[in-house]
């Protein structure tokens, strides 16, 4: 009779632990846990294979960056670089927690690190390599993706069109470079400057795990 008390007790103990490193609510963190234990097959870990398999991840053009984010060290806040091959709840809580709105009373300096916080999110599924810089390369990739897989456009002219958007970039980042300077790619600092204008607290959301993160609920989200 101990044990069988101690358990939900541990459990609970663990959620709050959770729910002071993500920011999330313990009722929030059973729903997604609840969420996780369905992805993993029950089991303490997900790999990258039970997110492959979710159907409406299939014909996602950036369906492999969306993936590694969650597999990135950088986006688990562990202060670490590289991937996992598997990850916890912990983990997956603290990728998860990127795309939690503000709470609705919290300050200017809270929304504003909570802002960062999703940019550098964004920014790290495009700097594949973790070199704090958005290459041509890694750009041109992402963008030939998103638009050659639309099937609206051919992946020569998707590069010729990411092209001209890194050089429009960089005139703008650095409009003083010579003819010959090499623009070795966008750091986080020009990211941020470029998306100074959009608002991050209502579109980022993770609606492929079936679940609005804007409330943060198990079940089918609808939008």
């Amino acid at each position: 009779m101990g044990s069988w008390q101690a358990r939900p007790n541990q459990q609970q103990r663990h959620y709050e632990e959770l729910a002071h490193k993500s920011g999330f609510s313990t009722e929030q963190i059973k729903n997604l846990h609840k969420r996780f234990r369905q992805l993993s097959g029950n089991k303490e870990t997900i790999s990258r294979a039970n997110l492959d398999a979710i159907p409406a991840l299939a014909n996602n053009p950036i369906k492999k960056q969306i993936i590694d984010a969650f597999f990135d060290k950088r986006n688990q806040r562990q202060e670490q670089v590289g991937s996992c091959d598997e990850i916890d709840l912990e983990q997956f809580l603290m990728v998860m927690s990127h795309f939690r709105p503000p709470a609705h009373k919290s300050g200017e300096e809270e929304r504003r690190a909570a802002r960062e916080q999703k940019l550098r999110f964004l920014f790290n599924m495009h700097d594949t390599d973790s070199d704090g810089i958005i290459t041509l390369d890694e750009y041109r990739k992402v963008v030939e993706e998103l638009l050659s897989k639309s099937g609206a456009i051919g992946q020569q002219a998707a590069k010729v069109i990411a092209d001209a958007a890194m050089l429009e970039v960089a005139s703008t980042n650095a409009p003083h470079m010579a003819p010959d300077d090499f623009y070795e790619g966008i750091t986080f600092e020009h990211f941020q400057q470029i998306l100074k204008g959009l608002e991050m607290e209502s579109r980022m959301h993770i609606r492929f795990l079936d679940m609005d993160t804007s409330t943060v609920r198990c079940g089918r989200a609808t939008s």
